[in-house]
């Protein structure tokens, strides 16, 4: 039988990124104790603050349809947040609610381009930047991220991929999988390009709250974007919820609209109960967003700390996010085959960045998602590992 020609664009070489974790799981699931540092999963207990306002929306009959891009109530919340951090005016007619920052990501690259269009984008790039991109029928052009610069954009090299058919440029900071927090003389830079050729500005930026190096510069908050500035966030890292699938889109009135027309056709709406827990969490700052903020720093010196000691390794020290990024190159192996010997021999899984874009290729990217001493212990496990292979005679 045959399928749409867009099975094919949207399988990416990124789909692969994560064997490593699958085979983890399944090893976990035969009862093999796996410390698993591969995908983003926050391991900490969310604001009861939220949960109990979810659960109580559950008991009280908020099981029917919700407005397609989210009650009034909830996007005005998230408008008079987005307004008080950025300095900038935002109204609910602004606010898309979506389910999380994956489907407001593919909704805006949706309703923003399509065939024969270009999106250019900092690679290394999360990997499934690039189905969404596909999906479109857009191109994807990447600029590489120099690891010798802290993987910080080439501000010159993103302007000379502007061409006629660029329609936008996509960003993501506190960056996934480098862990770099764009400076705001960088997304001024990139602003000015977006204003001069007449581009879009996709900003994801779920990792917002959690800027270690220097504060967390929004896209909203750069002066004349208004207008072409999509930014994408969402509960799932901040508030440790990312089965709630609560995200949502900041835009020009137009985009949103436009938006809500998508919705239509796919989610019909998020669950409202979420969107009760969502709205308990957004009408405050919670002290728990700034304890995980606090967590994954403390983290991140720590597993840094230890990668120190491992041979022929290079530590990455994250500004932000909840990744630390190791460099294997000099080991001989590449991640790939890293991470399957790491799996196998001292059960830590980790994610081979190799599926991220070529400037991530011979990195190995660590979730700090785990209780600290499992953090700790699989920090002196992938030394052990590392130690083993110095020993080994060269071929």
């Amino acid at each position: 039988m045959r399928f749409a020609p867009l099975v094919e664009r949207i399988a990416g070489r990124g789909v692969g990124t994560w064997d490593t974790h699958v085979r983890a799981r399944q090893l976990i699931d035969g009862g093999a104790d796996v410390i698993l540092l591969t995908v983003g999963n926050p391991d900490q207990t969310p604001a009861a603050t939220m949960i109990d306002a979810t659960v109580a929306a559950l008991r009280g009959g908020r099981t029917l349809y919700a407005p397609t891009i989210g009650y009034p109530a909830l996007r005005a919340a998230i408008a008079e947040r987005c307004a008080r951090r950025s300095g900038r005016p935002c109204t609910a007619d602004n606010v898309a609610v979506v389910p999380g920052a994956q489907g407001g990501l593919y909704a805006a690259v949706m309703c923003l381009a399509g065939a024969g269009d270009e999106i250019i984008l900092p690679e290394p790039i999360y990997a499934t930047y690039e189905g969404i991109v596909g999906a479109a029928g857009a191109r994807l052009v990447t600029v590489p991220l120099d690891p010798a610069r802290g993987f910080h954009p080439d501000l010159a090299a993103i302007a000379a991929a502007i061409t006629p058919q660029t329609r936008i440029i996509w960003i993501n900071t506190p960056h996934n999988p480098t862990g770099a927090v764009f400076t705001a003389d960088e997304m001024a830079t990139i602003a000015a390009l977006c204003r001069k050729h007449d581009l879009w500005l996709l900003s994801d930026e779920v990792y917002e709250d959690l800027a270690f190096a220097r504060p967390h510069v929004g896209a909203w908050s750069l002066p004349g974007m208004a207008e072409r500035t999509a930014v994408v966030s969402s509960l799932s890292k901040s508030h440790a919820v990312p089965a709630f699938r609560l995200g949502w889109v900041v835009a020009p009135p137009e985009l949103i609209r436009h938006m809500s027309n998508l919705f239509l056709s796919v989610t019909y709406g998020s669950p409202a109960f979420i969107q009760d827990g969502a709205l308990a969490a957004l009408s405050t700052e919670l002290p728990e967003v700034a304890r995980l903020h606090d967590d994954y720093e403390t983290r991140a010196r720590l597993m840094c700390g230890i990668l120190e000691s491992a041979p022929r390794c290079r530590v990455v020290a994250p500004e932000g996010g909840m990744f630390v990024l190791l460099d294997i190159r000099g080991t001989g192996l590449d991640a790939q085959a890293f991470a399957d010997g790491l799996l196998d021999s001292e059960r830590v899984a980790v994610l081979p960045c190799d599926g991220f874009g070529a400037s991530a290729e011979g990195h190995l990217r660590i979730s700090l998602g785990a209780p600290t001493p499992r953090i700790e212990e699989a920090g002196h496990r992938i030394v052990r590992f590392a130690q083993r292979l110095a020993q080994r005679p060269p071929d």
